[in-house]
């Protein structure tokens, strides 16, 4: 029998979620749905969980032109 061949792997990014700052841990928003451990996706203009599509409009930030 042949040996298999490897396939690469795509690690997980879950690091990128958290953030350290001093001594405190600060993580992304999490999904009010799914509850923890799954993050929303911060688009440009909403938060999105791709597990049950759940969504979040931003608020419009207005610009001061003068």
């Amino acid at each position: 029998m042949a040996k298999k061949k490897v396939k690469n792997k795509i690690p997980s990014k879950v690091w990128t979620k958290y953030k350290v700052e001093g001594d405190t841990l600060t993580k992304s928003k999490n999904c009010p749905r799914c509850g923890p451990g799954y993050f929303l996706a911060d688009m440009k203009d909403r938060y999105y969980c791709g597990h049950c599509r759940y969504v979040e409009i931003k608020p419009k930030q207005e610009k001061n032109s003068k």
